[in-house]
């Protein structure tokens, strides 16, 4: 799926139509909420659509749990300095994640380029209000990555002013690392990329005193990835908050080294003049994203495993038997591992593209988006969903792949 497609503006569907595709009393309400007092969504006409895709942050990432919500309205009363709610905050994180300390940021993103800043500049506030202007600083300049490791991302790392130098082996490490290199960057959800595993690039950076970080973006569920890394040895460990956690899509984790959260928050706000003066994170943020995490970590993910797996098979057995219809459930080894529906079809039998179906899918009411993979091969993901959504989609997957039967 393109994610810059163009949204066509469409309606929620009524309570009494998810009663009439199967769903129980119970299911269609928690499949449309109560309407608010003013919805602003139609107000502004912006289509709103069940997410059978995944946790895209042009789709807006997930929902934020009720508990994470309800703390971000408690917080939006009073005052509060900045910098003592992220430490206090930060502690308790850091013992929930098992790190030496953690800050709240505006996303995975913005944790990369801070934690870099952080890695540059140390505690020197004028260090940190000349980046991205390295030259002529004495600051270092360069950030090692495996090639495999490169899908776009880099540009959280170069807003230092930092240039990246690619690598393959370890013995291309050992050649590239001068009194220039500054960090040793790592991608998990491109680790089958890459020659050189996660123990080895903890142990490149420790033999050479240089730090190393790891993206991990989208990558819990596990939910021991939240601490994984942090005792394998990753100096900085950068992750998402909006996606499986749940809290808000604007907000991420920087965790690790206690001297580097440290020198990583001299390039945050409340300070000015720095690169990093436009990734603020409020109170309501930080608030939300503790909240999020201690309430992710307390799920019992067994069971919220089956519940996902039972969604996934309500939609399988809805469109299995269709003629030419096949279908698969795979489950990615990293980065958004939840059950996945993959779907193909012969197109000798459904005379209907993979385009054609998500657009009508998203033309239908309620829309719905799914994952175009081109060639007759769509995907869709369930852990997004609210309760009875699957139902609708299952309904509706079924009439289009059936209406456009030889």
């Amino acid at each position: 799926m393109k994610r810059r497609d163009a949204l066509k503006n469409l309606s929620l569907i009524p309570i009494g139509s998810g009663l009439a595709l199967g769903l129980s009393s119970t299911e269609a309400a928690a499949a449309t909420p109560p309407a608010p007092k003013r919805d602003l969504f139609k107000e502004l006409g912006v289509r709103t659509f069940i997410n059978a895709a995944g946790t895209y942050t042009f789709m807006t990432g997930s929902l934020m749990q009720d508990e994470v919500v309800e703390a971000i309205q408690a917080t939006s009363r009073q005052f509060c300095l900045l910098d003592e709610l992220q430490d206090k905050a930060g502690e308790k994180i850091a013992a929930l994640t098992k790190a030496q300390s953690a800050v709240v940021t505006a996303g995975c993103f913005s944790a990369i380029t801070l934690g870099l800043a952080g890695v540059l500049t140390g505690n020197d506030p004028e260090k940190a209000a000349k980046l991205p202007h390295l030259e002529g600083t004495g600051m270092k300049s360069e950030v090692i990555i495996q090639k495999g490791h490169m899908i776009g991302y880099s540009q959280a790392l170069t807003n230092t002013g930092c240039k990246i130098v690619y690598v393959e082996t370890i013995d291309d490490v050992e050649k590239a690392i001068n009194d220039k290199t500054a960090l040793l960057w790592f991608l998990n959800v491109q680790s089958d990329q890459g020659q050189i595993t996660h123990e080895q690039w903890v142990a490149l950076g420790k033999k050479h005193n240089i730090p190393t970080m790891i993206d991990i973006a989208a990558d819990v569920p596990p939910v021991s990835n939240l601490w994984k890394f942090n005792e394998m040895g990753f100096d900085l460990v950068c992750i998402s908050g909006g996606k499986a956690m749940r809290g808000p899509q604007s907000a991420g984790l920087l965790m690790g080294r206690k001297d580097l959260i440290a020198a990583a928050r001299v390039s945050m706000p409340p300070r000015g003049s720095t690169i990093g003066r436009g990734m603020k994170v409020n109170k309501e943020e930080i608030i939300g994203m503790y909240v999020a995490l201690e309430h992710y970590m307390a799920y019992d993910h067994d069971k919220e495993w089956k519940e996902w797996e039972a969604r996934v098979a309500t939609i399988r057995s809805a469109i299995q038997n269709i003629n030419g219809v096949i279908t698969e459930v795979k489950v990615p080894k990293l980065g958004n591992v939840t059950p996945t529906l993959h779907v193909t079809w012969q197109k000798e039998s459904v005379k209907l593209t993979s385009k054609e179906l998500q657009e009508k899918l998203r033309a239908g009411s309620p829309s719905i988006e799914i994952v175009n993979n081109g060639d007759e091969h769509i995907s869709i993901t369930t852990w997004v969903m609210r309760a009875g959504e699957e139902k609708i989609v299952a309904q509706r997957l079924k009439d289009e792949l059936s209406a456009a039967l030889a």
